[in-house]
């Protein structure tokens, strides 16, 4: 998990994690909808897993 990374999930939480799958920028997406941290916590999760 790169600096840049960390970064770009605390500013734009579904950006961070458009590599990861559609399923993973799709719940995030909607996390952020809901509330901004409840989405930068989930994108950090993700981003976190191997």
């Amino acid at each position: 998990m790169s600096i840049f990374r960390v970064i770009l999930a605390i500013l734009f939480p579904p950006l961070s994690v458009i590599d990861k799958g559609c399923g993973s920028t799709l719940i995030v997406f909607l996390l952020t909808l809901a509330g901004w941290v409840p989405g930068v916590i989930a994108a950090l999760v993700i981003l976190n897993k191997n």
